[in-house]
Parts: C-alpha cells; structure tokens; sequence
C-alpha cells in the first residue's frame, strides 16, 4: 500500500511538474513553437527505453529463480528482478534531475500581493475556479481524462485479452516491446503531420482512430486482429502524448499549469477505479474504452470549432509567431503614420 502511495504521489508529479517545467523553459529560451518537438521526442525516448525495458524485464525474470529470504514476508529473484531494476533507474533518474535541471518557478505575480495571507489550498482552489470559468481548459481536462483512462485500462485488460490455444505461456516483454515500437511510430509520425496539420485537426484524427481499433478488439474473436488492433492503439498512444503536450501548453494558464494538471488527473483516477472496481471482462472493458475514446473525438471536435472560430488554432508552421509579430509591427508603423 505504501508503494502504491508513493508511486500515485510520483506518477502525479511526473505527468504535472515535468510538463509545467518543461513548457516554461522554452517560453523562457524563446522556443515555443519547438513545444511540439521536444514532446515528440521525449515520447520517442520513453518508448526507446520502454524498449530496452521490456527486453531487460524478459530476461531477468529467467535470471535468477524467486527464493525466499524470509518466509512469507521477503523475497528476491523471478519476476521481482525487473522491479529492482526500475530502483536503479529511478535513482539515476532522480540523480539527473538534481544535477541538470534548473529551477523555475512559472509565472507568480499574478499572486504575489496575496503571498502574505496565502493558504495551502488556494493554488488548488484558484486553479479549480479558472478550470470551471474557461470551457477551453475544461474540454482539454475531459479529454486528457478519457484518452488516459481508456490507456490506464487498456495496461490492465491487454494481457488477459490475449490468449493461446495450447496454453503456452506468451512473451509479455517482448509483446511489450512491439507495442513500444509501435509508440515510437506514433511519435515519429506527429513531427511529420504537425508540419501539416494543426494540432487540433490532428487530434481529432488521433482519437477517432484509436476509438476504432479499440471497438475491433472488443468486438473480434481473432486473436491476431486483436494484437494487429492492440499495435494500432500503441501507434495512437505515441501521437497522442505530443499533440496533448502541445495543446495544453497553449491552452492552459502558466501562472497554474501544475495545479490544473493535477486537477486532470482526478477525472483520470475515478474512470482507472471504476474499471477495477466493477470486475469488468476484457470485452466489457475495451466497449467502455471505445465509448471513451469516441466522446474524446467528439470534444476534441468542439474544442477545434471554438478555437477555430476565435482564431487560436496551433499554427501549422514554426514561422506563424514571427509573422504574427511582423503583421503587428507593420500595423504599429501604421498607425505612428496615422498619427504623424
């Protein structure tokens, strides 16, 4: 139960603060409009890792047998190794962060002549209202929601919707690993569609095909249809996390990104419950992703209305900030000849 505290308290931190940060150092260096970039590499990597990962984890659980150091309270070996892997990782990880990063503390004036009589809660409260205020932000929390809820359930119901006939056991890592690659294209894939593409066309895409290949492995019985539909979600999951990286940096507040991303996360958490919770077969559980899945389409679909009709849209191109910037110039010069 305490590793499972610990790691809710990590996996919130990893998925608010990193982006926060991450987002703020490039509007500081200058670099927004390679927002999109650094997140399709990052998810790029991560798949790489996952990669190695999922080959590491498959060969050491046949390194060493699991034996017992203290009966019924302590073991070591078989299939704990990877875990004691992931300590090695997360240490070094931590190592990194301490010795590379620099600090930045967003943008904290808006709330620096209340610093005096501040309350623990009032970052989450603030963050809550402009949450509600902004129906934006609300359609970008619902959204996120949905796709990472059906990505949460899809990691809990992958292994047990796919079966053998004889009874022989499956290569999980490696089958861990072919979904991984399948990421890693997915990602590769958004840097060449966002030259194109706006993000919020694009993810309209994304979400609407991953509904599709999520209602095919609910629905068919054929076991290689399911992992060719399985590797076609993996494939979505890779362009997802970019493209939802890039909207949420133009969309949410810098003054609350982290608080407001740890208010997405809540929506999240209740939809992962529900499905533990309410013992769903395979079947049952990818029918719920589809509907999830396909309501994101759909949200995601009025969010490109509204931004398109307010003319917020992502830009197609890494020159529309200089040129948005030259079209004030120019009419700045305008109107000193006006007034002259």
């Amino acid at each position: 139960m305490l590793g499972r505290l610990l790691g809710g308290i990590a996996t919130s931190l990893l998925f608010s603060v990193f982006e926060a940060w991450l987002i703020r150092s490039h509007n500081d260096a200058g670099l927004k409009n390679f927002i999109g970039k650094s997140f399709s590499w990052a998810a790029y990597g991560n798949s790489v890792i996952a990669i190695l990962a999922g080959l590491v984890a498959n060969e050491a659980t046949k390194a060493l047998p699991m034996i017992a150091i203290k009966e019924q309270a302590l073991y070591m070996g078989g299939y704990l190794n990877p875990f004691d892997f992931a300590l090695l990782a997360l240490v070094l990880c931590g190592l990194l962060v301490m010795s590379l990063w620099e600090e930045n503390y967003g943008d904290s004036s808006s709330t620096k002549s209340d610093e005096g009589s501040a309350q623990w809660y009032d970052g989450l409260r603030s963050a809550f209202v402009t949450t509600i205020r902004s129906q934006d932000i609300l359609l970008c929390g619902a959204i996120s929601s949905l796709f990472e809820g059906s990505m949460y359930i899809f990691v809990f119901m992958w292994t047990p919707a796919l079966k053998v006939e004889d009874g022989e056991k499956l290569p999980f890592g490696l089958i861990f690993s072919t979904f991984m690659v399948c990421c890693m294209a997915g990602s590769s894939m958004f840097s060449i569609l966002i030259e194109h593409t706006k993000g919020e066309r694009l993810a309209v895409g994304i979400f609407a095909f991953s509904a599709a290949a999520m209602g095919l492995i609910a629905l068919s019985s054929n076991q290689t249809l399911k992992f060719i539909a399985m590797n076609c979600f993996e494939l979505t999951v890779g362009m997802y996390w970019p493209v939802m990286g890039t909207l949420k940096g133009a969309i949410v507040p810098e003054s609350k990104r982290a608080a407001i991303y740890n208010l997405y996360r809540i929506p999240l958490n209740f939809i992962v419950l529900f499905s533990l919770l309410t013992s769903l077969t395979p079947s049952q559980s990818f029918t719920l992703n589809f509907i999830m899945l396909s309501v994101a389409a759909v949200l995601q679909t009025i969010l490109m209305m509204r931004r398109g009709k307010h003319g917020l849209m992502e830009s197609d191109s890494a020159t529309s900030d200089l040129e948005a910037a030259e079209r004030l110039l120019t009419q700045g010069k305008k109107e000193d000849g006006a007034e002259a």
